[in-house]
């Protein structure tokens, strides 16, 4: 039923025992009187000593030490499964990290391609405007080009009438005669003509 360490520690004892009985009795009186095996309380308070050390040895090695060791095991098993909990916990937080950054890659590049989208609806409305407004500017300045023709053509018109009057009454005041109406209007449209080129 004993273990091979109980049955050691029962030879060591032994061992022990027998080597201090078979030392001279008087070597170890003067100096340590506890250690005078020539008196029987000696012998038997080793003795009894021995047989303590066995009774707590077995009390420890069958009742307190299969205790600690199970709750060493309990604890080993525990620490073992708190590291696979964290194993699994830092599985989850980095791939979380990962989605995380992804997710983050794929909003920049969306948002990246919403501002781009925006930004050539942007151009194209203002090429747009840009084009209205120059077809508007120019049909006003066409517009406006016809009016100055017209205003100059009933300028000039107004002014060949003012040069036909005009040259009539210096040749009447010249001439003192009244000038043919006819000649006087071919004389200014020549030199209307000739000024014109």
């Amino acid at each position: 039923m004993m273990t091979k360490t109980v049955r050691a520690g029962l030879l060591m004892s032994a061992c022990g025992v027998s080597l201090l009985a078979a030392t001279a009795p008087g070597a170890y009186a003067s100096g340590m009187p506890q250690l005078d095996f020539a008196n029987p309380l000696v012998t038997g308070q080793v003795m009894w000593g021995a047989v303590i050390f066995l009774v707590f040895y077995l009390v420890l090695s069958r009742a307190m030490l299969p205790r600690v060791s199970r709750v060493l095991e309990d604890r080993a098993h525990r620490i073992s499964s708190d590291l696979e909990v964290a194993r699994a916990a830092k599985h989850d937080a980095d791939r979380a990290v990962a989605e995380l950054q992804q997710a983050r890659k794929d909003a920049m590049s969306e948002a990246q391609a919403n501002l781009q989208k925006a930004l050539d609806e942007e151009r194209q409305a203002a090429e747009k405007q840009m084009q209205d407004i120059n077809a508007r500017l120019d049909k006003e300045i066409a517009d406006a080009e016809e009016r100055i023709a017209a205003e100059k053509a009933r300028a000039l018109g107004a002014l060949r009438d003012i040069a036909l009057d005009t040259t009539q009454a210096l040749v009447q005041r010249l001439t003192g005669l009244a000038p043919d109406a006819q000649l006087v209007a071919q004389k200014v449209e020549g030199a209307s003509a000739r000024r014109a080129v």
